[in-house]
């Protein structure tokens, strides 16, 4: 009897098919666009100097923002990194998937072992793996006939549920782990064979990523996803690059304020962590490398480019935050600026206009459908699609209306954070905090750093606003949290 997923393979693979039967099947298999999708993990909005990092060193993302279009209220669909994979993957937002939280994160039955386990909700309850019977995104454009390679950084689930099992033809270095033993070798990860002692692991990513574009079948377009550990904990750099940055911070000298109060949390203000700045910029040259080899081949004008971070940067989990979101509020785990909007450059040759920007607020699950339009595919009969294509914005056409953005995280962040949901609808934001009820509502126009709580003074707006938080989170069946009766006991083992 066929299951549900094999069901949704079949009927994906027949929607696809209707590309070669409509009028676009005049066009060749070169004149449909390769894919390069970059994703850093924990990369903040201001961690790249075309976004306005003054510290950290990164010519080559600076010159893939030259050569196309910078989003300057780009957002990640959740304050951490699972959920914000699986929408990328799925073009859902996590709450539909109920993959709200990073994998491997405490469940109510679990919380008490938790040190938020004595905070006055438990977690909601959230699935931790990305469910096969979804299609992803390398499923759809495979069936399209489109090569698929992932290299990097998963976190989408176990054995089961690796890459390869959801339609990546090749699977370098990708598990369940959601950071790396160790980011020189040995790395001590299953679905990546050590190298040369000492050998650096975005380096490797960047090889093994070219490799493919080498190898590659030359008669079909392809998928390359490059998902970097970097630059996640542990903080580990390569010494050249931590002496540089020692250097650059010494000659700085010191900032103040290093750190201010955020809810009982410090929150880092400054960028001038030397093995940050390092790991930043090995990551930068990595990128690089698959740029030059796009370039080598002759791939580079038929190659779309995305670089993105699954979250806000990690500024608020005390002295040891290693970046800073300035003018950003707080940063990973929360949901102000600083923990979910995130760089995000688009580079595809002949349409986006090098060195543009846009201020269109996008999300997340965006990427599916724009994919799947550049590439000519349809999404399967009845398959639901939270985002909306990017193909107008990247043409430079004109937006249409606003649109609403939704969070829902019904979790405390290991950053500090606390369980809510939000909203943004033009220029405006609203923050529901699930412990209280309470709501912030703030304008991002001309409050960037949300230090203007304006539900006071603009009552209906936050009344339009919760109403369509609301209305969202009951159609997409949002799970919540629930009181927790060790709450204020301490934490019981």
């Amino acid at each position: 009897m066929m299951n549900r997923r094999q069901f949704l393979k079949i009927a994906a693979g027949a929607a696809m098919g209707c590309w070669l039967g409509s009028s676009r099947a005049a066009a060749t298999q070169s004149a449909r666009p390769n894919f390069v999708f970059i994703l850093v993990d924990d990369l903040g909005w201001r961690d790249l100097g075309c976004f306005g990092s003054s510290f950290y060193d990164t010519p080559h993302i600076d010159q893939l923002a030259k050569e196309g279009m910078r989003f300057t209220d780009a957002y990640a669909a959740c304050p951490v990194c699972s959920p914000t994979r699986a929408s990328i993957q799925t073009g859902k937002y996590p709450v539909r998937m109920g993959t709200t939280d990073w994998f491997g994160a405490p469940q109510p039955e679990t919380a008490h072992l938790h040190p938020t386990g004595t905070k006055p909700l438990l977690p909601a309850p959230y699935n931790d793996r990305l469910p096969l019977e979804e299609i992803t995104i390398a499923e759809a454009l495979k069936a399209g006939g489109y090569a698929t390679f992932f290299a990097g950084k998963w976190h989408l689930g176990g054995e089961g549920y690796y890459p390869e099992t959801q339609g990546f033809d090749i699977n370098i270095g990708g598990y369940e782990k959601g950071s790396p033993v160790s980011y020189f070798s040995p790395y001590g990860n299953p679905k990546l064979s050590d190298g040369p002692p000492g050998e650096h692991l975005p380096a490797r990513l960047a090889r093994e990523s070219v490799h493919f574009l080498e190898t590659r079948p030359s008669d079909r377009p392809f998928l390359l996803f490059l998902s970097f550990y970097s630059v996640h904990t542990p903080l580990q750099g390569r010494k050249d690059l931590v002496a540089k940055y020692k250097d650059r911070a010494r000659q700085l000298g010191a900032q103040e304020p290093l750190y201010i109060e955020e809810h009982g949390h410090k929150v880092r203000q400054t960028q001038n962590h030397p093995v940050y700045g390092a790991m930043v910029e090995a990551m930068d040259e990595a990128v690089g490398d698959v740029l030059d080899a796009l370039e080598r081949l002759g791939l580079a004008d038929s190659t779309a480019v995305f670089l993105t971070s699954d979250n806000g940067g990690l500024s608020t989990i005390g002295e040891g935050a290693p970046t800073s979101n300035v003018p950003l509020r707080a940063g990973k785990g929360w949901l102000y600026e600083g923990g979910i909007r995130v760089p995000l450059i688009a580079k595809w040759p002949g349409v986006t206009a090098p060195g543009s920007a846009c201020s269109v607020p996008v999300i997340s699950p965006d990427f599916y459908p724009t994919l799947l339009e550049m590439a000519g595919l349809h999404p399967a009969s009845g398959q639901i699609l939270d985002g909306t294509s990017l193909v107008p914005l990247l043409r430079g056409e004109s937006s249409a209306p606003p649109r609403p953005l939704y969070w829902h995280y019904p979790h405390y962040g290991n950053q500090g954070a606390f369980p809510g949901g939000a909203v943004r609808l033009g220029d405006y934001k609203l923050i529901e905090f699930f412990e209280d009820g309470h709501q912030e509502l703030y304008n991002l126009r001309d409050d960037l750093g949300e230090t203007r709580d304006l539900r006071a003074e603009e009552p209906d707006r936050a009344a339009e606003l919760v109403h369509l938080l609301h209305a969202w989170q009951k159609e997409t069946g949002a799970r919540f949290p629930s009181p927790n009766p060790n709450a204020g006991k301490g934490k019981i083992i």
